[in-house]
């Protein structure tokens, strides 16, 4: 799997997506600055990754939506290459249009930082292959402006169609409010496209993907990644 990690200014996660997948593809990752206008060749996945592009002024992501990397990104979706974006990362993706929605301020109004649950919705997808469906999974978030909104069409239109992916939970895997960190619609933690190769979440899966940090559950995100594309190859 050859990756590409986006990097904006202000972007402060890049390194830790590009370890992740370093580690679980075994192959070196390209990292590619938002001034660039075109990714390297053979890129197979490319990562917008978490932090605070341009400082998160104006709208989160509205600025690192227009850099000139991402008409770059654009045409390798419509091309159904496979994008993930993470926090910031989907943000982004709301900002540029390759998702619907927009993540706005949680709903208590305070940055939120620590671990979650997220039930996994579905597994024959590439981001979720390398997960059961129904099964929860722990992952941590770091951010401000992570509850997911959209109108009530689009929502519809997105449950219907199976495109949310994850989902905030309890430990059991129940989804109620008391588990729903930042008020996002119907719980929901991770989006698909309508073509599915375009994943957008909320919280980190590559800060957990080494036994050091005590959990390796985002590992099957990556390793299903791995495996989706092997099998394409």
């Amino acid at each position: 799997m050859k990756s590409a990690v986006l990097v904006f200014p202000g972007i402060n996660r890049e390194r830790d997506m590009a370890r992740a997948l370093k580690l679980v593809s075994g192959k070196e990752v390209a990292m590619v600055w938002h001034a660039e206008t075109a990714l390297p060749k053979g890129t197979d996945l490319v990562v917008v990754p978490g932090g605070f592009s341009y400082g998160d002024y104006l709208r989160c992501g509205a600025i690192a939506s227009r850099a000139p990397v991402m008409d770059a990104v654009r045409d390798f979706a419509s091309r159904g290459g496979l994008v993930l974006g993470v926090c910031n990362g989907f943000q982004i993706l709301c900002e540029a249009g390759l998702l619907p929605g927009v993540l706005m301020r949680n709903a208590r109004l305070k940055f939120i930082c620590h671990d979650v649950h997220l039930r996994v919705e579905r597994s024959g997808t590439p981001f979720t292959r390398g997960y059961n469906a129904g099964q929860v999974i722990r992952v941590p978030v770091a951010h401000g402006d992570g509850n997911y909104e959209a109108d009530e069409e689009t929502l519809k239109r997105l449950e219907g169609e199976g495109r949310v992916l994850y989902r905030y939970c309890s430990p059991e895997g129940v989804v109620d409010e008391a588990s729903n960190i930042n008020g996002a619609a119907n719980s929901i933690a991770g989006i698909v496209n309508e073509r599915g190769n375009v994943l957008g979440m909320m919280p980190h899966p590559e800060n957990h993907v080494e036994e050091i940090m005590g959990c390796t559950d985002g590992r099957g995100l990556f390793a299903g990644l791995v495996a989706h594309l092997d099998k394409a190859a």
